[in-house]
């Protein structure tokens, strides 16, 4: 009893060290439990894992094939071990073929993406640059029409990770977050995401599903109002074509191949009218301009196939102009109060001679200059969680 006397007292005598190990300890003590939990997951994701990698399957059906572009720098360099602790063993124990590329500098995964060779699954684990430079490289591809069909997983892993708000639940913990992400690859369940193609004289720039901000344009502080004048052409939404059935029709039977094709010799061709664009021309004046897909508020049911195109209103003082400044860091997707709002599936963008000013395309700044916006609807499909997709088609239910 005297030694627990003793024990009190000192630890009142020296209160500041007692608070200061107190806090210590609890702080030591929540990481402990932090790294237990965290371990749990990954172990019950891996049993999940081992689940699918434990399926039968033909001895004459080789392995899918898996290539993973994976960027270390994300994260401030922390992606690697992210990956090797909390995706890479998921990815192995589901029993897919996993070869991971490793990108050493900025641009590598554009270059690398010319050169791949043919596989079942493209996974992107990094943040939002690696997202862009891989669809980038992925759409400039001569095969780009066959490569573009093949699924496409993310991973994320960086810092401003765009893409995971539509494909996966909202997560505060992040090793929860990539095993979310990693565990949809294996479920197959996709979404097709739309993708905007930007033509700058010969250059061409595909903006993925990572930005529904597309392109900032018309980012100049050279003097106030910031007034900017240009001229917008514009075709309005398109119909939607119905989704083609992932099952290849069987082939059918030689007999009627060779009636079609000689149908096709002897009858008389009918010239097709062409029906001649619809563009509509508009004189703006705007303090910015973007351009963004649908793919933040993404609606599989949808009939049409557009994009947004957001025209601020030039008559901001620069209270409000500070004050939106600050909504757009909170919330980039927004479109001010009193802007006008276009949509449009391609638009092209003429400036007068002497336009100061750059556009922002591809996290990239370039000098003013005509531009051609396009959108290629569905282009890309990417895997999301189950739920996510559930909870799309009921909001479009209601």
């Amino acid at each position: 009893m005297a030694r627990a006397v003793k024990v009190l007292t000192t630890l009142r005598n020296h209160w500041k060290k007692t608070t200061f190990g107190v806090c210590l300890l609890s702080w030591g003590g929540n990481w402990l439990y932090g790294k237990h939990c965290d371990n749990l997951l990954r172990r019950a994701a891996c049993q999940e894992a081992q689940a699918f990698g434990n399926q039968l399957i033909p001895s004459s059906m080789p392995l899918k094939k898996a290539t993973v572009f994976l960027n270390p720098a994300a994260c401030k360099g922390k992606a690697r071990n992210l990956f090797e602790k909390n995706a890479a063993p998921i990815l192995h124990l589901s029993g897919l073929d996993v070869t991971v590329v490793k990108t050493d500098y900025e641009g590598q995964a554009k270059k690398l993406l010319e050169l791949m060779e043919n596989t079942d699954l493209i996974i992107i684990a990094g943040g939002d640059g690696t997202v862009q430079e891989v669809i980038t490289g992925l759409l400039r591809r001569a095969d780009e029409a066959a490569f573009s069909k093949i699924p496409i997983g993310f991973i994320p892993l960086g810092k401003t990770c765009t893409l995971s708000h539509t494909l996966y639940p909202e997560s505060t913990n992040k090793v929860q977050h990539i095993i979310n992400a990693t565990l949809a690859i294996l479920k197959g369940e996709t979404v097709p995401l739309d993708v905007l193609q930007i033509k700058v004289v010969g250059e061409y720039w595909y903006l993925g599903p990572l930005k529904t901000k597309a392109a900032h344009f018309f980012s100049t502080f050279k003097e106030w109002p910031q007034k900017h004048q240009a001229a917008l052409m514009y075709l309005g939404p398109t119909e939607r074509p119905p989704e083609e059935p992932e099952e290849k029709p069987s082939r059918p039977p030689l007999y009627v191949r060779l009636y079609r094709r000689l149908w096709l010799y002897w009858s008389s061709q009918i010239p097709q009218e062409v029906t001649p664009e619809d563009w509509e021309e508009l004189k703006l004046s705007t303090i910015e301009l973007s351009i963004a897909t649908r793919n933040r508020q993404l609606d599989l049911t949808r009939t049409e196939d557009f994009m947004d195109i957001c025209i601020e209103a030039d008559t901001v003082s620069k209270g409000q102009f500070v004050n939106r400044g600050s909504q757009k860091m909170r919330d980039p997707h927004m479109c001010p109060e009193g802007s006008q709002c276009i949509q449009a599936s391609r638009c092209i963008l003429q400036l007068p001679e002497g336009t100061e000013g750059s556009f922002g395309i591809d996290n990239e700044e370039y000098e003013a200059m005509p531009v051609e916006v396009k959108l290629l609807p569905r282009k890309l499909r990417f895997f999301c969680d189950p739920r996510m997709r559930e909870q799309m088609l009921h909001a479009a239910v209601q």
